[in-house]
């Protein structure tokens, strides 16, 4: 019996093997990027994640949502850190939702508030962008497991910037869908146009736009929309690690403590 599922499995994966092959897929190429949030102390950088929004805001959010991200959390400690006004300013200027309570109960637009989510964007069916640095984990390890995944970070981050930058300017049609060639995105090819070019926005910090650095921002900015809270689960863990290293020393001296006497009465007796 165990001999036939063996057997079932090698299949099931020469089959697979084969059928990826077969698809032309190349290897990937992820670049490994320096984000301020990896390593175990490592914390988001507030000017990055506003310049992310804003690359999100004036170029993504034409195609992709953030249906899972609340506006209010713009505000928050550790996010990109925009006050009440700001928060409140951006979600009316940029984003319209549909209130059914509207127009007698027939239903209306009206602007956002921060008690919204960012909207859901399903016109053109681009994948919604909420999950997705957590979705595509995987760069240095298994998701959730791996000490090169606890100092290095979850890789979500890099596969993103690695597709900003991957496109390498070849193009095919497949049954009439036009495809680009990119080094970063599974089988090489992607239906998606690239959508950075560099100097695509001007940021007021007056911080560097070329490809690289705008792809960085808004990758990490993802990366803080999938994982609003990995700072404050790091220093939990932190906190964790420390208790539980004092509970162990501690017990290991009340055990010496305990045994000590037990021990002194063994000694004597061996010795007469």
């Amino acid at each position: 019996m165990i001999k036939k599922l063996t057997l079932s499995a090698v299949a099931a994966l020469a089959i697979g093997t084969s059928g990826a092959l077969a698809s032309g897929g190349g290897e990937q190429h992820i670049e490994d990027v320096s984000f301020s949030f990896e390593l175990p102390f490592g914390a988001y950088d507030q000017a990055q994640l506003q310049r992310g929004l804003q690359i999100y805001t004036e170029i993504c959010s034409g195609c992709h949502g953030l249906q899972y991200v609340p506006l209010r959390t713009l505000g928050d400690e550790g996010g990109p850190g925009l006050s009440a006004e700001q928060v409140r300013a951006y979600a009316e200027q940029n984003f319209e939702i549909w209130d059914p309570e509207l127009e007698d109960g027939e239903g209306d637009f009206r602007p956002a508030k921060p008690t919204d989510n960012f909207p859901a964007n399903t016109g053109v069916g681009a994948p919604d962008l909420s999950m997705m640095a957590k979705a595509r984990a995987g760069f240095h390890g298994p998701y959730g497991t791996g000490i090169s995944q606890f100092f290095n970070g979850m890789g979500g981050a890099e596969y993103i910037a690695s597709i900003q930058t991957g496109y390498t300017g070849e193009e095919k049609e497949e049954a009439d869908t036009v495809l680009y060639e990119n080094t970063a995105f599974p089988g090489g090819w992607i239906s998606m146009a690239p959508p950075l070019y560099g100097d695509d926005v001007e940021y007021a910090d007056g911080h560097s736009t070329d490809l690289h650095h705008e792809a960085e921002d808004v990758a990490a900015f993802l990366m803080w929309a999938a994982e609003p809270k990995m700072m404050a689960r790091k220093q939990t863990g932190f906190v964790g690690v420390l208790l539980l290293t004092l509970l162990t020393v501690l017990l290991y001296m009340t055990n010496k403590q305990l045994w000590a006497p037990v021990k002194k009465r063994a000694k004597g007796k061996s010795a007469e």
